[in-house]
Order: structure tokens, then C-alpha cells, then sequence
């Protein structure tokens, strides 16, 4: 690398540390090269994160994502800064699409304005493949799989995770007045539309138990697709399957019975996780 790329990716590799994300220790399993296209991935997705997050008008939030579309479609002619010039290294390398950045963009726009609160199947699963989905389609590229069953294991793996993450954050995203689960499946568990009185539903553990199913098949379908793709280049969406696969799980055990426990791993699976990453970043690409 030149000086320039050597300064570039230790600006992203120092915003994904100061984070103080599992990210960061997680990406140890790639080379060096596959690890600077990873974070600059990740400031990336934090950038854009933090503008739809922002105390600011509606308008100053859309002006912001516009902004990062447009450096986003300057890409082949270079970039403007540490972390679109990761980007147009990574994108020329691992052949990442740029139809994949602006579809996270997209799903950050849908998160900037009014609060969600019970959306649609069909709009809850664009959001899924927008702020999940995509990031894992750049991912798999950068991880060493280009094929079909790369592009399904990003499909169903980001599905299955955001899934997980809307089920343990319910009460979570209720204080902020939001309301992630799909209103057919509150519906039919007469559930009030409602982010001050979901909790107190009785009808919400039988939702979330309908949701969950639904990210336990997304699970599946992944680790089918793993199968047909290189073991070396999948090992990091494993580890990812595996650090949320057991919440979601122990949420079903218990039958939604607590939602407004958020469930976490525990000490011992904490340390097991610790150990694979650890014996993978010894048999690195």
C-alpha cells in the first residue's frame, strides 16, 4: 500500500475501535486487506446510521444521506476522504455493488423520518434487506464468496439477524415510540397498535413467538446456503449466526414470556465464542 492508503486504513481501523463494538475483535478472522474493507464498511454504515439518528430536521437528515448517495456514485472516480477512498479500493477488489451502498442509504432514510410503528410485512422486510440484508451482500463479497449462494446466505443471515434484533428490543423501541413488529402479526394477536400499551398486551408473546419462527426459518435457510459456499470465506457469517442464534432461541424456550427482559448471552457462551474466534484468526486467509 502507499502512504495514503496505509493513513486510510488506519483511520477506519480507528473508528471501528473507538466504537467499542464485538466488530472490531470479530474481523480479526480476515487478512489485513479484507479487514481494512470490512471497517471502511462499517464507518461507513455508522455514518450513515448517525445522520437518520440525529437531533436534526427532517430536511438536514435528507440532505445528509443525499450527500453520502452522491459520494457513493463518485466511487470509480476516487474518493474525497479516508473512508470512501476504503470503499473505492475495497469495491474495485472484491467487486462490491454499488446498487448495495445505496440500499443501505435507503433503509437509513426509512429509519430518518416519522417512527415506525407496526409496519407492514412487505415494508418491514424491504427494512430488513435495506439495513441488514445489503450490508451482508457487501460483506460476503469482501469475505471471498461472489456466488449465488453468497448473495442467499446475505439474504437469509440479515434477515435472521435484524428479526432477532427487532424481537430483543421490543420494550427497547416502545420507550422511543416505536414499534418494529409487523402490524398482520400483531393483528392477529389482538395487539394494540400501540407503542405505550404493547407491553402490556396479553396477545404479545404469541406476535413475537410468529416473528420468531419466521427468523428461525431465515437461520436455517442461511445455514443451508453456507453449505454451498466456501467454509473459509462463510467462517465470519458463522460466528455471526452463532452469537445470535441462541438469543433468539432462548427467546422461543421461554416463549416470549418476558419482553421486556432483554436477553443476553451468557458467560459461558461468551467464552466459547471467544475461543473460535480465536483458534479461526490462527488459520486466516
Amino acid at each position: 500500500m502507499n502512504d495514503l492508503a496505509v493513513q486510510d486504513a488506519a483511520v477506519v481501523t480507528a473508528a471501528t475501535r473507538a466504537a467499542g463494538t464485538s466488530f472490531y475483535r470479530g474481523m480479526a478472522v480476515l487478512s489485513p486487506p479484507r479487514r481494512v474493507a470490512m471497517y471502511g464498511i462499517y464507518a461507513f454504515c455508522r455514518a450513515v446510521d448517525d445522520i437518520a439518528d440525529e437531533d436534526a430536521p427532517l430536511a438536514a437528515k435528507q440532505a445528509g444521506l443525499e450527500a453520502w448517495r452522491n459520494r457513493i456514485a463518485r466511487l470509480a472516480a476516487g474518493g474525497d476522504d479516508a473512508v470512501t477512498r476504503v470503499l473505492r479500493d475495497a469495491s474495485l477488489r472484491y467487486a462490491l455493488r454499488r446498487e448495495d451502498f445505496h440500499a443501505i442509504i435507503d433503509g437509513m432514510a426509512m429509519d430518518a423520518g416519522a417512527p415506525i410503528i407496526a409496519p407492514d410485512a412487505a415494508f418491514l422486510d424491504l427494512y430488513c434487506d435495506r439495513v441488514a440484508s445489503a450490508v451482508g451482500r457487501l460483506a460476503i463479497r469482501v469475505f471471498g464468496e461472489v456466488s449465488l449462494a453468497g448473495d442467499d446466505v446475505a439474504h437469509h443471515l440479515g434477515r435472521a439477524l435484524q428479526l432477532t434484533n427487532i424481537l430483543r428490543d421490543v420494550a427497547e423501541d416502545a420507550a422511543r415510540g416505536r414499534i418494529y413488529l409487523p402490524r398482520e402479526a400483531l393483528l392477529a394477536a389482538d395487539v394494540p397498535l400501540d407503542p405505550s400499551r404493547i407491553l402490556a398486551a396479553p396477545g404479545l408473546p404469541r406476535a413475537m413467538a410468529a416473528i420468531g419462527a419466521q427468523a428461525e426459518a431465515h437461520f436455517a435457510a442461511a445455514a443451508q446456503a453456507m453449505r454451498l459456499c466456501n467454509p473459509r470465506a462463510v467462517r465470519p457469517a458463522r460466528m455471526m449466526a452463532a452469537a445470535y442464534r441462541p438469543l433468539l432461541s432462548r427467546m422461543r424456550r421461554e416463549a416470549f414470556a418476558h419482553p421486556e427482559r432483554r436477553p443476553r448471552l451468557s458467560a459461558a457462551r461468551k467464552l466459547l465464542l471467544a475461543v473460535q474466534l480465536l483458534l479461526l484468526t490462527d488459520r486466516r486467509r
